[in-house]
């Protein structure tokens, strides 16, 4: 009897009419649980108007039917009548997954960066680029601003503007970057594609760094690589893995004016407080510096603030440790490494060497659960072309051909061997290890600490200027 009541119940609904679209908006007097039911019935007649003509011929016993699809037998509708409640809950469900959809699609946008593509000089039509941090000298560095020294800084605006637009090609890159780099990116790629990048936005004269361009081939060193690894070709499949740390190193120049910062990426939480013991290092060195400062002071400092860390890595515990035969170090007109360094560690370096006024620094820490040394292993890809190099001892052709290349695209800048296919010296090993043997160029190879460790890397680039420190590569991401 309640079957042929709760059938006879479900053919009345069935030739009930049903209200038009707006009828409860319309409606003055209907109920809020009439206007519900009007929705749901509207919504299950258009789901059954829609439904394929052969789910009318499904079984109601439950049995399957060879020949009805899974898909459609999927599809048909409960035999167990739903109460109001299980409509509720299932509404309330449906703008539950339709709310975590748009949750995940938002934060999928605030991951992705364009790619920098328009040039500085259309982007800041009057040539005059954005200042970096500005900090002002304090304790033994602080000092008078005179008119003297406004008149010293005035002279030096040529150079400072060159130096803000590589700042600013780097900020931009490396906001892409930061975008851009997950587990599962392909390293090769992802260099290639970043240092096209500044050559479009720096306005390199074609694959030539001499006027601006790239300062150095970018670092991609994963985990306990500290530095020097960038692609080789035939490393194309080399990818970032679940887990890793990255240090990304990337440097910009404009006449020479070299930009050299870098910072750490991690894919492991547990490897997060690693990566802040390298930034607030570098943040300490920064600091510190100022006209006058002891560079072995503030590598003590330094080495204080990365100790101050610790991480667990699979339920062991490691304390940071700086990588004591790394430092950072002055920067000059197309050179990376112009004389004074700055350490990262207590008692390294001399007890009288100070920085001076008008010194251009990139202070770089590496923070390290391993052994805290690094030593060269791996195939290199990191060159550079000696001072003033002898063609005495130079015989081949071929190699003197590769060396005026170098000369005439890179000077004493770093390069890459990926550069050297990119501009048609493919086939340039023999020569480029001639021209190793004869000392005309010098490799880097890869600086790795203890294998199944782990190291993290910050860098900023500041110029000691007569009123103020200007640290030139800052952004809003470190």
């Amino acid at each position: 009897g309640e079957m042929e009541a709760g059938a006879a119940a479900e053919e009345k609904k069935a030739v009930e009419p049903v209200a038009p679209q707006n009828a409860d908006e319309e409606a003055e007097g209907v109920s809020a649980a009439e206007k519900k039911r009007l929705k749901k019935l509207r919504q299950k007649q258009k789901k059954e108007s829609e439904a394929p003509a052969q789910s009318e011929a499904l079984p109601t016993d439950g049995a399957a039917s060879a020949a009805v699809p899974v898909t459609a037998a999927a599809a048909a509708p409960s035999l167990t009548p739903k109460t109001e409640a299980d409509e509720d809950q299932e509404e309330a469900g449906d703008d539950a997954h339709a709310g975590e959809a748009k949750k995940k699609k938002k934060n999928k946008k605030k991951k992705t960066a364009p790619l920098p593509s328009v040039p500085l000089s259309k982007q800041f039509p009057t040539l005059q680029f954005p200042m970096g941090r500005i900090e002002e000298y304090s304790g033994d560095a602080r000092r008078p601003i005179t008119e003297e020294a406004r008149e010293r800084d005035r002279l030096n605006e040529g150079m400072l503007n060159d130096l803000r637009k590589a700042a600013e090609a780097h900020r931009q890159v490396r906001r892409w970057a930061r975008a851009t780099c997950r587990p599962g990116v392909k390293l090769f790629e992802f260099v290639e594609t970043l240092e096209n990048s500044i050559r479009t936005i720096i306005e390199s004269q074609g694959l030539s760094h001499i006027e601006a361009g790239i300062a150095f081939p970018t670092g991609v060193s994963l985990n306990h690589v500290a530095a020097h690894f960038t692609p080789n070709p035939g490393d194309e499949n080399v990818t970032v893995g679940e887990g890793d740390v990255i240090k990304i190193d990337i440097g910009t120049h404009v006449h020479g004016r070299i930009v050299d910062s870098a910072f750490s990426m991690s894919f492991n939480p547990e490897l997060d407080p690693l990566v802040e013991a390298s930034r607030e290092a570098t943040n300490t060195g920064v600091r510190l510096a100022g006209p006058d400062a002891l560079l072995r002071d503030i590598g003590a400092e330094i080495e204080e603030v990365i100790k101050s860390y610790e991480v667990t890595v699979g339920g062991k515990t490691f304390q940071c440790k700086p990588i004591r035969n790394l430092n950072g170090h002055l920067l000059g007109p197309y050179t990376i490494h112009a004389g004074k360094s700055v350490p990262i560690a207590a008692e390294s370096g001399d007890t009288t060497t100070r920085m001076e006024e008008g010194e251009l620094y990139a202070i770089e820490t590496f923070a390290s659960t391993g052994r805290g040394l690094v030593v060269d292993d791996g195939e290199c890809s990191h060159y550079m072309m000696a001072p003033n190099p002898s063609l005495a001892n130079i015989r081949n052709p071929k190699a003197r051909h590769l060396l005026a290349h170098i000369q005439q695209n890179y000077e004493t800048l770093a390069f890459c061997n990926r550069w050297l296919d990119t501009a048609g010296e493919t086939r340039h090993q023999l020569q480029l290890r001639a021209l190793i043997e004869a000392r005309a160029v010098n490799p880097y190879p890869p600086l790795v600490d203890t294998r199944g460790s782990y190291v993290s890397q910050h860098e900023q680039t500041f110029l000691l200027r007569p009123t103020c420190k200007e640290i030139i590569s800052a952004g809003d991401d470190y």
